[in-house]
Parts: structure tokens; C-alpha cells; sequence
């Protein structure tokens, strides 16, 4: 079995495979080769276990594909990253850590760690906040205190920080709860791919110099560890509110994160955050804190997506979901059931509460065309029948046909400029990495280097009009060997 995947020239992963493409559904024959090798391999090493009969395959497509596509559809390298990942969630039992969590201490780092909004981008994919000043000394010094003594049923290698473990079941929650929900709301592009990313607005304003070096072994190694076992959850990264000595320190801060993680950065200028989220997010899904209308702010609990009370069956009581652990059961072919877990506080009881069922709704798949029985009448060539045409008068010139032109038409991707050593000012932001003007077109679609749109000064259409010379049809002069066509 061939372990080696099509070979991709690109330097990040982040502009090969921008949403959908890499994604179920948007595969090429080269990716749905690996694809397949990449399930059996791990089949053969005992990793994985395909749907048999009425039972569940141990992992779910879209999981697999992400460590796949993590490592461009090179079956080796995925699989190196998916074992250690699988050997590492059993040595800390990650699935009871997330469904045995106290639920108070489960709420406790909620509050400081990215937090859904309950909405969605443009293409579907979930909107996260993250409020960094909220991680100041005081707080982190109690939380690592509290941290400590974690009260799971879930027993660790002790390799990992205790802290870190907590900020894991959020990854849990990310992947087991928001992710399949929003694959289930339909009301978007491509209805029938799987959300497997998320966005992440990171709001830097307040943080002081001392604060981003306090964190930096607490970051160093969240990122590390996400990158590891949570490979290819993030979309994007909007960093905004960035201080004037932000340039000074992002040297330093982006070797927090590996390189891939790096591209999928934009820091924003503080007069761009605006068009620059709503280009792709609606407003009424970007909080009002940052120029939207959603009434959202960090440490709340999600303001559900409105698409979902069409969609969703509320069991009991329930009319929205409860804090804590909570992950979605298959109820069917098309129907999820949301189940509450976690530790009841001050109790070693366990919570395993039905809170909605969740129908995906998916548009009809488009009818094959029918085919048009065979006339016998166009089996043969016509031989007698002339061609109609237009004759232009010598003394014309056939005017060129314009471009058109449309206010409409896609931006390119925003490009870096030049870069600002010493701050940060109204005019300036930073995008992949590096610091650009304000002044470049807002971006309206994210379109990745691969994609290569067209310009419309580049086509053409030719107006030569051939000779026909002694003959009163084109088909005749074509035929003729003394003309030139």
C-alpha cells in the first residue's frame, strides 16, 4: 500500500487548502486516493475500525481528513501525527475527562479561554472571541490553583499540565459539540461538507508588555499541544486592538506558534476591524463591541445562530443548551441528539441529560438529465445544405467588442506592504505575519493563491472574420487548401 500523497508545491497548508478545498466533497482523484489508503492503513494498524452492520466506525470522515489534510494527503506522515494523537488521548482518557469534568471548574476556564457567540461566518464556520487581557497574573496564579485538583473521573500520564488539560475540553467542546452543529445548519454554501475549522477574533487591547511575556510558556505550549492532537480546527485568526508596541514584541510572539498557524494571522488596525469582519462575517453575527450588531459579549454564553429554532427540537424544559460538556448522538441518518454532560458540582454525580434533537435539512440533490433518444436523421452529414452568413463590406472594420465591466467582481486577496518598525498607527495593520496599509481594498471573499481568478483584461474574443474568396459559404472557403483561415 502506497503511503505517499500527490505532491503539493506550497508553503503552508493554510493557502493550499482554504475552505472547501481538502474538504469532504472537494477532494481531487489524488486526495480520494490517499484518502482511502490513509483509512486502510489505519485499519491494518489497529487505529481505526470502519462502520459495520448497525455499529459506528470508531472515528468519523471528516476527523480523519483533518490530520490528512494536515499533512498533505502524505498517508505516512498523517498517520505518525493520528497515532500519537490517538496513543496520547488514551494515556490522558480525554473522552471521560470531557464527559466527567466538574462542571463548575469545566465553566471556570470557559470564562477565560476562546468562547463560541453562538454564530457563524459567511461559509458556516463558527465565530469564536477571545479577550486576552483577561489572563492577567492574579487570574492565571488562582486558576492554576484550581487547576490542581480537577475533579474528573479521567486518570493522566502526568506529562501534561493539569491547567492544560482543562483548556483541552474546551478543544473537546469545539470539536464534539460546535463543530458537528453547525454542520447540521444547512443555510450556507455547501451544504453537504462537514465544519471542521473555526474563526477566532483575538482581542489583544489592554495587554501590556509584561503580561504577553507572562503568558508566553502558556501559550508556547497551548499551541503546541493543539497543533499536535487538534490539527486543522483553525480557519483564521483576526487579531485586533494590537498596542503601539505590538511590532516591537511579534517577532518574539509569532514563534509561539508553528508556521502554518502563523499564516492563518490577521492583525487589524483598529479603523480597519470593521470592513475587514465584515468581509467575512454578516454584521448581525459580529458582536457590537467590533462594529456588528450582535449583542455578544465575553463570558456570556452563545446567542444562538436564529437558523437553528427551524432546525431544532427542544426536549423537556430546555429552550437553549445548558452550561458545560454536551456532544451530539446520530439519532438516524439525518437527526443529531444533543446529551449534557459532566459532574454535577459539590456531587459525584454524572449529568447525561437529552437537551434537543437537531434535523439537517440538505436541498435536493440535482436530477441526472434525461437522455434524448437517438435520431436516425442526424446519424449522417448534411451535403447540400448551405451555411447562412453575414458578409462584412471591405470597406468596414469590425469594431472591437469591450470588456465588460462590473462593480461586482471578486477583490483580490489583500497583499503586504510595507512595514512599520516601531508602531502601530491608524493607518497601518498586519496580515500573514507582516505589517500593511489600511488603504488596500477590504477584502470582500477570501480567495487563496491557488485559486488563480481570471482578469477580465485577459480575455479576448477575435473578430477576424476569414475569407471566402470564390466560394458563398465559410464551410467552403474552410475546405479550400488556396485560402488562408
Amino acid at each position: 500500500m502506497s503511503t505517499s500523497g500527490p505532491a503539493h508545491r506550497v508553503e503552508s497548508a493554510a493557502v493550499e487548502y482554504g475552505y472547501p478545498q481538502g474538504h469532504l466533497g472537494h477532494l481531487s482523484g489524488e486526495e480520494e486516493e490517499a484518502f482511502r489508503n490513509f483509512k486502510a492503513y489505519c485499519q491494518e494498524k489497529g487505529y481505526f475500525t470502519p462502520r459495520e452492520g448497525g455499529k459506528e466506525a470508531s472515528h468519523d470522515d471528516p476527523t480523519l481528513l483533518r490530520f490528512l489534510r494536515a499533512r498533505r494527503f502524505v498517508v505516512a506522515d498523517a498517520y505518525k501525527q493520528f497515532q500519537e494523537t490517538e496513543d496520547w488521548r488514551k494515556a490522558n482518557e480525554i473522552d471521560k475527562l470531557y464527559e466527567t469534568i466538574d462542571l463548575e471548574q469545566y465553566e471556570e476556564t470557559r470564562r477565560l479561554y476562546p468562547q463560541w457567540t453562538g454564530r457563524r461566518d459567511r461559509r458556516g464556520i463558527p465565530v469564536y472571541v477571545f479577550e486576552v487581557k483577561h489572563l492577567n497574573s492574579k487570574t492565571m496564579s488562582a486558576y492554576e490553583k484550581s487547576a490542581s485538583t480537577t475533579k474528573s473521573q479521567a486518570k493522566t500520564d502526568g506529562k501534561i499540565s493539569p491547567k492544560l488539560l482543562r483548556l483541552f475540553a474546551l478543544y473537546e467542546n469545539l470539536i464534539r459539540f460546535t463543530m458537528p452543529l453547525c454542520t447540521a445548519l444547512t443555510d450556507r454554501d455547501h451544504p453537504r461538507t462537514p465544519i471542521t475549522q473555526s474563526n477566532n477574533i483575538v482581542d489583544i487591547s489592554g495587554v501590556g508588555l509584561k503580561q504577553f511575556w507572562n503568558l508566553r510558556t502558556h501559550m508556547q505550549d497551548a499551541s503546541t499541544l493543539a497543533t499536535a492532537h487538534y490539527p486543522e480546527t483553525l480557519d483564521r485568526i483576526f487579531i485586533i486592538g494590537a498596542p503601539a508596541f505590538f511590532p516591537t514584541v511579534w517577532g518574539w510572539i509569532k514563534k509561539w506558534f508553528d508556521p502554518i498557524t502563523t499564516s492563518k494571522i490577521f492583525i487589524i488596525a483598529h479603523a480597519d476591524v470593521k470592513k475587514t469582519l465584515e468581509s467575512f462575517i454578516d454584521p448581525v453575527n459580529i458582536p457590537k463591541k467590533y462594529g456588528g450588531q450582535l449583542d455578544f459579549e465575553f463570558g456570556h454564553q452563545p446567542v444562538l445562530d436564529p437558523h437553528l429554532n427551524s432546525v431544532c427540537q427542544w426536549e423537556g424544559k430546555h429552550t437553549n443548551f445548558p452550561e458545560g460538556p454536551i456532544h451530539w448522538e446520530h439519532v438516524g441518518e439525518d437527526k443529531i441528539k444533543a446529551v449534557a454532560r459532566g459532574t454535577l458540582p459539590g456531587s459525584h454525580a454524572q449529568r447525561n441529560e437529552e437537551v434537543c434533537t437537531v434535523t439537517r435539512k440538505l436541498p435536493d440533490e440535482p436530477q441526472p438529465v434525461e437522455s434524448q433518444p437517438i435520431r436516425p436523421d442526424m446519424l449522417s452529414a448534411p451535403t447540400e445544405t448551405e451555411i447562412p452568413t453575414t458578409s462584412v463590406p471591405a470597406t468596414e472594420t469590425a469594431a472591437p467588442v469591450a470588456a465588460p465591466t462590473t462593480e461586482t467582481s471578486a477583490p483580490a486577496p489583500v497583499a503586504p506592504v510595507a512595514v512599520a518598525k516601531d508602531e502601530v498607527s491608524e493607518g497601518t495593520a498586519v496580515e500573514a505575519g507582516q505589517i500593511v496599509s489600511d488603504s488596500r481594498p477590504a477584502p470582500q471573499t477570501f480567495v487563496t493563491a491557488s485559486e488563480g481568478l481570471p482578469k477580465v483584461g485577459d480575455l479576448s474574443i477575435s473578430e477576424k472574420v476569414p475569407e471566402t474568396g470564390n466560394h458563398s459559404t465559410r464551410a467552403g472557403a474552410l475546405l479550400d487548401p488556396t485560402l488562408k483561415n
